[in-house]
């Protein structure tokens, strides 16, 4: 947002705008209005073809009869503002990228963007910025200050454009539509970027890679990439990053705030990106297409996961006993069987685990919550991969073949199981008698036989 309290530069006015400006006769009368008549015939606006008689002005420009030099430079500083206002003229052009500017000190603003100058610094954390009004910002995630309040509802906000975006969902108006697409927004600034969809331009410029983005907020997570700086903090546990979203996510899980609900079935979620993921369980989308085979996912990683079953690579080796995965997190998971370690806890009762998945199913047994809900049939689990599976009974979808023969099934441990009929593995042992079978309830029903159950 432009800071209002700029100044425009001052001196001859013909140049700083760029074009030439009809001569004036300027007949002033002290404490009065000025009146300002154009010389009929003089060269009139570079931008208008015809010639017309230019407007009275009726802006107050009083001077005293002794006018010194710093004066009359205050009053040519307003009859600039005063053009520049009502005609719209942006003066000041970046060299670098074509931007322009209607201030001076916007357009300095600008130039750091390209220079990485980065004045402004924040004395708690040692976080850096290019405008002072930034700084302001920021300082507000220290003092938790939220001036900006709704006055429709107990909302309030760090930052105006926040609290300008939640009142348009009291209205429900978006004034700003694309005139190539017809996408509507309540923001201009989004506007402004989703323009950006159709003419490809990206004029943040990274100064040490070639690196361009067509978002200021991108350019500043990848300039982070070469620095290392991570300026936004957990007050709570330090955790770093370097993106404030991320930190608003994290602060979520001190807090259990989850403010994105499914109208469909009432599932919660801390980012929208979870709920936009949990919806594809209702609508049944998966828009992420293997270029190898029919595969399709309803996630990103999941694909990722599937496409590494064509390569067969397995670059994550553990160094303990010579396990490798395809996954980094896999791998993460792993080290925690070594190690022994149960970071997630649950703060209802003295349940730890090694795997967030497994803590959040685990804290619905205390909330007795099944926010994953079939669209066929009503059927409700508190896990989402029982949702997948029971979908399947719906679809007859088989995702997971075997590279044998022409068997194929809608779970994977079918799959696992089956495989073992091509080994000759019997991986379940009966430490009785010795018995060994291929799956863990064949040695359920062989057990029985020793417990007489």
């Amino acid at each position: 947002m432009e800071d209002s309290s700029c100044e425009h530069s001052t001196g001859n006015l013909s140049l700083s705008l760029g074009h030439p400006v009809q001569e004036m006769d300027c007949t002033e009368h002290p404490g009065k209005e000025m009146h300002c008549t154009e010389h009929p015939g003089k060269e009139s606006d570079s931008r208008e073809t015809q010639t017309t008689d230019m407007e009275t002005c009726d802006v107050n420009f009083p001077q005293p009869d002794n006018t010194s030099t710093s004066q009359v430079q205050e009053s040519e500083g307003d009859m600039e503002r005063y053009v520049v206002e009502h005609t719209g003229d942006k003066p000041y052009m970046c060299g670098e990228c074509g931007h322009r500017t209607a201030k001076k000190c916007h357009l300095a603003e600008h130039l750091r963007i390209h220079t990485g100058e980065k004045p402004y610094m924040c004395g708690e954390c040692g976080y850096r910025t290019t405008t002072k009004s930034s700084l302001s910002k920021h300082m507000r995630t220290h003092s938790g200050e939220k001036p900006y309040k709704c006055d429709q509802c107990d909302y309030s906000a760090a930052a105006k454009s926040n609290l300008d975006s939640h009142l348009a969902k009291h209205t429900g108006e978006k004034l700003y539509m694309c005139k190539e697409c017809g996408y509507r927004t309540a923001n201009k600034s989004h506007l402004s970027r989703h323009i950006r969809t159709h003419t490809g331009e990206k004029p943040f410029k990274c100064d040490q890679c070639d690196y361009s983005a067509a978002r200021k907020s991108h350019l500043e997570q990848h300039v982070a990439k070469h620095t290392g700086e991570k300026p936004y903090m957990c007050e709570v546990c330090g955790y770093r990053t370097a993106k404030k979203s991320h930190l608003t996510e994290h602060v979520r899980t001190h807090t259990g705030v989850k403010p994105y609900m499914c109208g469909e079935c009432g599932y919660r979620a801390a980012q929208k990106a979870h709920l936009s993921r949990h919806m594809r369980t209702h609508t049944g989308e998966k828009p992420y297409k293997c270029d190898q085979c029919d595969y399709s996912a309803a996630h990103e990683w999941s694909l990722e996961q599937h496409v590494a079953k064509h390569s067969g690579e397995k670059p994550y080796i553990c160094g303990e006993c010579g396990y490798r995965t395809s996954y980094k997190v896999s791998l993460s998971r792993h080290l925690r069987t070594h190690t022994g370690e149960k970071p997630y806890k649950c703060d209802q009762c003295d349940y730890s685990t090694a795997q967030k998945g497994n803590l959040d199913q685990h804290l619905m047994k205390h909330t007795g919550e099944k926010p994953y809900m079939c669209g066929e049939c009503g059927y409700r689990t508190a896990q989402r991969s029982n949702l997948y599976q029971h979908m399947r009974t719906h679809t007859g979808e088989k995702p997971y073949k075997c590279n044998q023969c022409d068997y194929s099934s809608a779970q994977k441990g079918q799959l696992d199981q089956h495989l073992m009929k091509h080994s000759g593995e019997k991986p379940y042992l009966c430490e009785k008698c010795g018995y060994i079978t291929t799956t863990k309830s064949n040695l359920s029903q062989h057990m029985k036989t020793h417990t007489g159950e």
